[in-house]
């Protein structure tokens, strides 16, 4: 059984939370400070079984269109939710991506600025792959930058989005000792990783990034993670972390095999239009969960999507996990 500290976020889910925008006067979108706010409060009060919350807030990251995003729109979102995460005495995530150290580091300087506690750091934007020693320099860079700005760091392996570079285990390793990181957060559907690094220092903190191995996740020593789906389902997905902290792997799998159906969606290219057209739905907004910066779902995409949370939310409730 994996030891728990209650007063450690890190042992906990954290959601990523979705933008959420509204029509301007001229037809413009943009974003809805309130909902977006009232959105992350009602996640952040929920409870699961056990009567633990979520102990983090993950904000404007992919799932909150961070791409899409300007900085100043970005910095204004950040600091409305800096707002919530305060008042439920929790910290501030959110991401940064670069092409270069140097750019790196004035982004965080930024997130630092406007309430940020914790900065989830992707690999470099390039199209050349970093040799290790580039990468470490990278995060190196990234990792002064926290220190002096009074932040902390998470390195963000994400081998299988497009786009991003695979830190090598050889790397994490070397960076999950630096005093500023936190903790590192796995995001991939191959758990060994995981596993591999808890062998080697049973002290390290690592975060699931992945809604479908959450449990397998936390049997390889994940401690906790992020979650896209918890933030439509959050009763669920807090249940399902207790369960996987108490080491109840039977229990914590039928919640990760009820929400499967909606789950799959976080591995997907388009997860963000696609999870928040689900929270749209689970909130009778299903106009405004198709309101996006990002891609219009087909039709096709659409009945997808509601199909899958519909099944999702007729298993959770014969679990009792629907809020």
């Amino acid at each position: 059984m994996m030891e728990t500290n209650s007063t450690d976020w890190r042992y906990t889910v954290m959601p990523a939370v979705f933008t959420w925008l509204k029509e301007s006067e001229s037809g413009a979108l943009e974003i809805d400070f309130d909902a977006t706010q009232k959105q992350a409060a009602g996640v952040l009060k929920a409870q699961g079984k056990g009567g633990s919350r979520m102990g983090g807030l993950v904000a404007s990251g992919t799932l909150g269109e961070n791409s899409y995003l300007s900085t100043e729109q970005r910095l204004a979102l950040l600091t409305c939710l800096s707002e919530v995460a305060k008042e439920y005495n929790v910290p501030l995530i959110s991401g940064a991506a670069a092409e270069t150290k140097e750019e790196l580091a004035k982004i965080i300087e930024g997130l630092a600025t406007v309430g940020v506690d914790t900065v989830m750091v992707m690999p470099p934007k390039t199209k050349a792959v970093p040799s290790d020693e580039e990468m470490y320099a990278y995060y190196e860079l990234a990792v002064a930058t926290a220190k002096e700005a009074g932040v902390t760091i998470m390195p963000y392996n994400n081998p299988d989005a497009a786009g991003y570079h695979a830190l090598s285990t050889d790397v994490l390793r070397r960076l999950s000792v630096l005093p500023e990181v936190t903790a590192l957060k796995i995001s991939t559907t191959d758990v060994s990783t995981i596993e591999t690094l808890m062998l080697e220092n049973k002290d390290l903190k690592i975060l699931a990034g992945v809604d479908t191995v959450t449990v397998h996740a936390g049997l390889a020593g994940a401690c906790g993670g992020i979650t896209g789906v918890g933030t439509i389902f959050p009763k669920a997905s807090i249940t399902m972390q207790e369960y996987v902290l108490k080491g109840e792997w039977a229990e914590a799998n039928k919640i990760s095999q009820a929400m499967n159906s909606i789950s799959y969606l976080d591995a997907q290219p388009l997860l963000m239009e696609y999870l928040k057209f689900a929270m749209g739905i689970h909130h009778n907004d299903a106009d405004g969960g198709l309101r996006t910066f990002g891609k219009k779902l087909t039709q096709q995409q659409i009945d997808d999507v509601r199909a899958r949370y519909s099944l999702a939310k007729e298993r959770l409730e014969l679990l009792d996990l629907i809020d």
